[in-house]
């Protein structure tokens, strides 16, 4: 079992086995008054990071041994939620430890600027005759929550976002399935000592007002390397969009750190479809990282599935936005009546201020199964975030089926790479129709590029089924087992398209 299997397969526990009526199980804030303005939460984190870390003490041992079919037979009973029975236009859920949480989550509501603690209470959940008798103590608590409002028709709260295990958590548009996953920090990835999963420890839910439309989100972090606050204001919709302020406290240098990290799942589509024996034309939560760079450019790059672990870093200062994409919309480009994946989210950061110097940072990871995510994208600046001094962040994330800004040039809709028969390999690149491209195309320049090998002048080509122009070119690598690409389409000195970044490697 992974983590993408475990959230599904929780996602239909909780909501698809009946619930029990539990009125006097109500979820409620009952423990001792804190002070919870942003300000006071921000110093919390800031002493917690003066202090050697210690991490929670776990649950009891028989929860922790609790298997993945028993860990299934508890689940949240909805109408137990945080703010059932007021006027609140927002319900949570809670998730209960054990399994692949043993340490607990302690949840609060703040109002009027004091905090108290939502405590654990078995009997909000229902549970299945067989579940095991399991201890109640003062360990106890949650391991993350779900957050519902009523997006589609009144008195029907529906689900919008999920916060469960290490900094992650999940949004989607009105309408869509979960997929894309984000993160508060990612530390070391990819690295050879190991990655650190730091943990947001405490959610510090602020008490909505009737009516409203946007919902605030803190959440404490903590671990090894770091510790900090991050604040979410969370507005549910199509798109979902969600602002997030993060201040940092490392204990020690950060010299790997990402920032605004995604993770996604890329398995095969057309570039590599002759690797898989499958009925579906594509498997993918995301087909492209997207970036709009601080020198002007909107660049393009394809998901691999490569061989072996590969590393790109897109080098820029005061990124303007940057992204993991969804652009395959329609059934027939999965024909999956399961996973539905047409139907994922695509989640584009959008930085507040000034970010510096640094690099977007693609990790591509072999996979052979589609359960397992093996993409991630984050910001890295440059130099890392030095201990000592505090880091602040801030940046918007819009999740939904196009969440990126209006641009006029040609967007990239689809990449297709096969073998020739006379050897080498042929790049098939589709444009969508752009406001500014010539009715003429044979007005356009192609630019292509490749870092080795040999590689033909191309053709541009109206495809009749998009509107759009199609850029074909053919390659022979020559022996070489890597080759980086880039194209774009122009006229005269207007960059006219996307530019497409492409990294080949060898089969």
């Amino acid at each position: 079992m992974n983590r993408r299997a475990f959230l599904a397969a929780l996602g239909a526990a909780s909501l698809g086995l009946p619930a029990r009526a539990e009125g006097d199980a109500i979820l409620a804030a009952t423990g001792p008054e804190i002070p919870a303005t942003r300000a006071a939460l921000v110093e919390r984190a800031a002493t917690l990071a003066t202090m050697p870390y210690r991490p929670a003490p776990q649950v009891p041992k028989r929860w922790r041994d609790l298997d993945f079919d028993e860990y299934r037979k508890i689940w949240f009973d909805g109408r137990n939620a945080l703010w059932t029975g007021t006027d609140a236009p927002l319900r949570v859920d809670a998730f209960a430890p054990g399994l692949y949480f043993p340490r607990p989550v302690r949840i609060y509501e703040i109002e009027s600027d004091i905090a108290r603690e939502v405590g654990f209470r078995l009997d909000a959940f229902d549970r299945a005759d067989t579940f095991p008798d399991v201890p109640v103590d003062e360990t106890l608590g949650y391991s993350g929550l779900r957050m519902r409002a009523e997006l589609e028709a009144p008195g029907i709260f529906t689900e919008f976002l999920v916060a469960q295990g290490a900094s992650y958590f999940r949004a989607i548009a009105t309408g869509q399935i979960y997929g894309i996953s984000a993160r508060g920090i990612a530390v070391n990835t990819a690295e050879a000592r190991g990655e650190e999963f730091p943990d947001f420890t405490e959610f510090w839910l602020e008490r909505p007002a009737a009516g409203s439309e946007t919902f605030r989100l803190h959440a404490t972090l903590d671990g090894p390397s770091v510790a900090g606050l991050y604040s979410f204001d969370v507005t549910p919709g199509r798109p979902l969009r969600m602002r997030v302020e993060a201040d940092i406290f490392p204990r020690r240098d950060l010299r790997h750190v990402g920032l605004a990290p995604l993770t996604s799942m890329f398995q095969f589509d057309a570039t590599n479809r002759d690797r898989h024996s499958d009925f579906r034309p594509a498997v993918h939560d995301s087909d492209g990282l997207l970036m709009d760079n601080g020198y002007g450019e909107t660049i393009w790059r394809p998901l691999a599935n490569p061989e072996r672990l590969e590393v790109s870093a897109f080098m820029d200062e005061n990124p303007r936005g940057f992204g993991l994409m969804q652009r395959s919309r329609d059934f027939s480009d999965f024909a999956d009546l399961e996973a539905l994946y047409h139907r994922r989210p695509g989640l584009w950061i959008a930085p507040e201020g000034d970010w510096g110097k640094g690099s977007v940072t693609l990790i591509e990871i072999p996979t052979e199964r589609e359960i397992y995510d093996n993409i991630v994208a984050y910001w890295r600046p440059s130099g890392g975030l030095p201990a000592g001094r505090p880091h602040r962040f801030a940046y918007t994330m819009t999740w939904g089926a196009s969440p990126e800004p209006a641009s006029p040039r040609a967007r990239i809709i689809d990449t297709k790479i096969g073998g020739r028969w006379e050897g080498g390999y042929i790049v098939a690149i589709d444009f969508a129709p752009g406001p500014t491209l010539p009715e003429d195309l044979t007005q356009l320049e192609r630019l292509i590029r490749s870092s080795t090998g040999t590689v033909s002048e191309g053709i541009i080509q109206h495809n009749p089924e998009t509107g759009g122009p199609r850029l074909n070119f053919s390659f022979d690598p020559e022996g070489a087992r890597l080759v980086e690409f880039r194209a774009d389409l122009r006229q005269g000195e207007r960059v006219q398209s996307e530019v497409w970044l492409y990294r080949w490697t060898a089969p």
